[in-house]
């Protein structure tokens, strides 16, 4: 199944821009729905933030012009879901920004009741699951049927290179929980620079994604917003010239790879059998804790613990930060246990 597209500028800025942008994309076979900035929330006050419903009259004029043409815009409160139902708008969705806000949720989902409109939902800038869910829930409370996630990267202190650092585990976590939703990834606002999207791109498509959302403008170097991360029409066609869509499942047919997972299955079991053992063992190391008055969390051998686990990991060519990673869960588990038996499991 080829993956959707959604691609178009960040924000609609004049009525020739946005005909440039839409007489390109609409003629590459593989664009979904167009995007469209209407509105554009700002940190600061002072910036551009978008031209409202004089560019609604323009997705209009283009809507007549092109009637196979999706199109899909930014909405933030009632006012704008008002606006958009009276206009040329086939999906709407509900920026990051917003998402981290219930109320807010709630008041845009309330003014969607009763209508047909597919709403996709941006991911909060906080890598906090619940608040993506807790926004998808309300659009399902209230009746609307047509639901789609986008994965836009979470705002963390290390953001690796990246403006939003892409955080993979947790849109492959929503998908666990939500395998009916589909899952669309913007490369452009993980990225925030125009050389990296095509590599995003391929590692969503690869991680089971549905499709994507990309930033389209005809010189983006002049855009009012998002000028590093948007790329050109020419540039869109290219990349999704090169991108790989593989398949999401084998035809059972290939015995290496049953093969292969049925070693990763007993792999695992030894793995969840040696941490059971290590639980055991820890909890009689809290008994011994507590016999002797000592302390649970003991700082110069958790130090000791970890930087010869880190040193077995690089002999063996593991990633260090990997097994750092690992090992702080197993520790912090391992301190909640000792802290349940001392407590008398209050």
């Amino acid at each position: 199944m080829s993956p959707i597209i959604i691609a178009g500028p960040c924000s609609i800025e004049s009525r020739s821009q946005f005909t440039s942008v839409v007489e390109s994309l609409a003629t590459l076979p593989q664009i979904s729905m167009i995007r469209c900035g209407v509105w554009k929330p700002r940190t600061m006050p002072g910036g551009f933030e978008g031209l409202g419903e004089e560019a609604l009259l323009w997705i209009d004029e283009l809507k007549k012009a092109h009637p196979n043409l999706k199109f899909c815009c930014e909405v933030a409160n009632a006012h704008h879901v008002e606006a958009v139902l009276n206009h040329s708008i086939d999906a709407v969705w509900i920026g990051a920004r917003t998402t981290g806000s219930p109320f807010a949720v709630q008041e845009i989902t309330e003014a969607l009741r009763g209508s047909n409109l597919p709403v996709l939902v941006k991911n909060s800038p906080i890598p906090d699951i619940h608040v993506w869910i807790g926004a998808l829930e309300r659009c399902r409370k209230v009746g609307l049927n047509h639901i789609a996630a986008i994965h836009r990267g979470f705002d963390i202190y290390n953001n690796l290179g990246y403006r939003n650092n892409p955080l993979w585990e947790i849109p492959m976590e929503l998908h666990r929980l939500m395998p009916d939703l589909p899952l669309i990834c913007d490369p452009s606002h993980i990225c925030g620079r125009r050389d990296l999207i095509a590599q995003v791109s391929q590692t969503a498509l690869d991680l089971h994604f549905d499709g994507l959302m990309v930033e389209v403008h005809p010189s983006p170097a002049d855009a009012l917003t998002d000028a590093s991360q948007q790329i050109t029409p020419d540039e869109l066609s290219d990349m999704l010239s090169r991108l790989v869509v593989r398949s999401a499942e084998t035809s059972g047919t290939d015995d290496d790879l049953r093969a292969l997972r049925s070693h990763i299955d007993d792999i695992d079991r030894q793995l969840l059998t040696l941490l059971a053992d290590r639980q055991k063992t820890s909890l009689n190391i809290a008994a011994i804790k507590q016999r002797d008055n000592m302390t649970i969390f003991q700082p110069k051998r958790w130090s000791e613990v970890l930087a010869d686990r880190i040193a077995q990991a690089k002999e063996l060519g593991l990633d260090p930060s990997y097994i750092k990673d690992l090992y702080e869960k197993i520790h912090a588990q391992s301190v909640k246990d000792q802290e349940t038996l001392l407590s008398g499991g209050n």
